[in-house]
């Protein structure tokens, strides 16, 4: 009997914490389960929140449910008889100082699966330390949560603070959090397929069917033709993976212990449906139909081989896409931005138009071969296709390059300042709006007057990855027409001494109708779209919100630190600031220039390079969402 009467409180204090709105305290789990939501932003997967408001002149704690009340404001409002408009509620409320302060503001995290608790202010709070520690020990007073609640140093003023040992209470940077993270969605939605799984190195001989949704052990370098991809590690926000996924609209998932999960093994060969959503995903066995996407219409490129000589892009080509390519054109624009606004663009940029390549392949060593591709009768086999794209991409490298083009870049360089020159994809199929190939070319570093690493070699190699296995299969799924493809390049010089390189998007991408860009950043030059295993780098969200203009009131919010530099800032404030003021201009000038009649999120490669940590735009194109 008494385990009935147990049972029965038990249950009748869920649901009375279940119906209503906010509670005093938490005292157990299940109270904090009665409340929790999903956060605000969708910067970390796997994440429960419960948010909390602190009345300093009553004095009284309220954790609220975050579902039933989205907002702090909203609970202050409709629950706290607060009268006041938003804008000066954010500025009372997330200012420097306790003097106007009505609230204390803050979110009670959890990740799922852990017994992590984090304590976290907005990035835009900027309230000061003893309120900071007076907040976190009310927490720890009025929940059942004790030792394990820490703080997150989620912006870099907070950073800061912490390397000066002003704190006295445990605090936690982002790894923490994002080391203990399992699941990412990467591309959500939902997808019917045969479950299948794969080990990486099989995709080399093995191609999955296009009704397939797979398991991987990897990252793959090419994205295969499939209903869904589940990987078995996190990815980068803004990875050629993640790109390219949004690009084919394919739901992917990132799931750290997918293979010891025997409610996902247990389905391999069978039909499933999977279904991916920012915080937790679903996958069953399912009888409904397999829908395969069909191209009706091959797409023809435009392909303007009249232009003989190399491009300056110090001046606008007009319709410079046909000729040069789409890489090359928006080069061009970045310098003409460049005139008016402050940051740096690659110095000598100059492009190679697609009479060269045009004239290259119509060799007949390669032209038979490319015929031979795409008209035999052994398309569908993966061996047959894997040979001889590299048959192509070979007999490209072989044949000798039209000595004229070598003497024009010999004669335009002579004068240059640099002697390495990096020589990059331009073509009529990537940077566009429905189809932004990324990391599908290749781009190579050529150096005047060398006898090893010669410009002929160089350019060889960018126009044989017209042929690689990723790009052409990327171009068949898209019904691009093959025959239509033609590769410029873009020459500009290299950078052998860069700080930091790293992507921008103009949108905050972890929390619609929100402010921001989101950028990731890493040290040196290595990659943050293709990163090395196990390295993790720099992310961050950085706006101002629409009240606020002042430097004094810019906002960081990280995701996660470099691991290559012991999760410390890349960045300082200054060159955040300015990182954002000249992406927001450079979104509203492309945009003019695309003939856009609204402004669109644009993708921005940037590097910081040298001693006096100059900021370099090397490439713009759009952000297809």
């Amino acid at each position: 009997m008494r385990k009935f009467v147990y049972t029965f409180i038990f249950l009748f204090t869920i649901t009375t914490l279940s119906a209503q709105s906010y509670s005093a305290s938490l005292p157990n789990y299940e109270a904090y389960k009665a409340f929790k939501g999903k956060p605000l932003s969708d910067k970390f997967s796997n994440i429960e929140s419960v948010k909390i408001v602190y009345d300093l002149k009553s004095k009284k704690m309220y954790y609220f449910n975050s579902t039933l009340i989205s907002h702090h404001y909203d609970f202050a409002t409709n629950y706290l008889s607060y009268a006041k408009e938003v804008d000066i509620f954010n500025k009372e409320n997330y200012s420097d100082t306790e003097k106007n302060r009505t609230y204390l503001l803050g979110n009670l995290n959890h990740i799922k699966g852990t017994e992590k608790w984090i304590f976290e202010l907005a990035a835009s709070d900027r309230m000061p330390i003893p309120l900071i520690e007076n907040f976190y020990n009310l927490i720890l007073k009025s929940s059942f949560i004790g030792a394990s609640l820490k703080f997150y140093l989620n912006n870099p003023e907070k950073m800061e603070w912490f390397q000066q040992n002003k704190f006295k209470i445990p605090c936690v940077k982002s790894d923490y959090i994002f080391n203990d993270i399992i699941y990412q969605e990467v591309v959500s939605g939902s997808t019917v397929g045969i479950l299948k799984q794969y080990k990486i190195e099989d995709l080399e001989k093995v191609q999955p069917s296009p009704g397939e949704i797979i398991i991987l052990d990897g990252t793959p370098d090419i994205l295969p033709d499939v209903r869904g991809i589940i990987v078995n590690e996190l990815q980068t926000p803004l990875s050629h993976l993640v790109l390219l996924g949004k690009n084919r609209k394919i739901p992917i998932m990132a799931y750290t212990t997918v293979f010891k999960d025997n409610n996902i093994t247990r389905l391999i060969s069978k039909k499933v449906e999977l279904k991916i959503e920012i915080d937790t995903f679903y996958i069953k066995e399912t009888n409904k139909k397999i829908t395969q996407k069909t191209v009706s219409k091959k797409k023809q490129l435009v392909v303007d081989n009249s232009i003989t000589d190399l491009v300056d892009l110090n001046t606008i080509p007009k319709k410079g896409v046909n000729f040069i390519g789409s890489k090359a054109q928006n080069m061009a624009y970045l310098i003409a931005i460049a005139k008016e606004i402050s940051f740096k663009t690659p110095e000598d940029a100059h492009a190679i138009p697609f009479y060269y390549y045009t004239q290259h392949i119509q060799k007949k060593s390669i032209s038979l071969l490319i015929n031979e591709l795409l008209v035999n009768q052994h398309k569908d086999s993966t061996v047959w296709i894997s040979h001889q794209l590299k048959k192509i991409r070979d007999a490209i490298k072989k044949e000798p390059i039209n000595p004229e083009l070598i003497t024009k870049l010999n004669q335009t360089f002579k004068n240059a300042a640099f002697k390495n020159f990096r020589f990059r994809s331009s073509t009529n199929a990537e940077d566009l709006d429905d189809f932004n190939g990324a990391g599908l070319y290749d781009s190579k570093t050529g150096i005047l007057s060398d006898s090893i690493k010669t410009f002929e070699k160089a350019i060889k190699q960018v126009w044989a990855s017209v042929w690689n296995e990723g790009s052409y299969i990327e171009r068949e799924l898209f019904g691009i027409d093959q025959q239509s493809i033609a590769m410029g390049v873009l020459v500009h010089r290299s950078f052998p001494d860069e700080i930091a390189n790293g992507v921008i998007i103009t949108q905050n991408i972890f929390r619609k109708n929100f402010p921001g860009i989101t950028v990731n950043i890493q040290k040196g030059e290595n990659s943050v779209v293709k990163p090395e295993k196990g390295e993790i780098c720099e992310q961050f969200t950085a706006y101002y919100l629409p009240s606020q203009s002042k430097d004094e009131e810019f906002n960081v919010d990280y995701t996660s630190n470099s691991n290559l530099n012991n999760n410390e800032p890349l960045l300082s404030r200054k060159e955040m600031i300015r990182l954002n003021s000249v992406s927001q201009k450079i979104e509203t000038q492309m945009n003019r220039y695309w003939r856009k009649n609204r402004l669109n999120p644009v993708d921005i490669e940037f590097k910081i390079v040298g001693e006096n940590r100059d900021l370099y735009i090397k490439q713009v194109r759009p952000f297809n969402e």
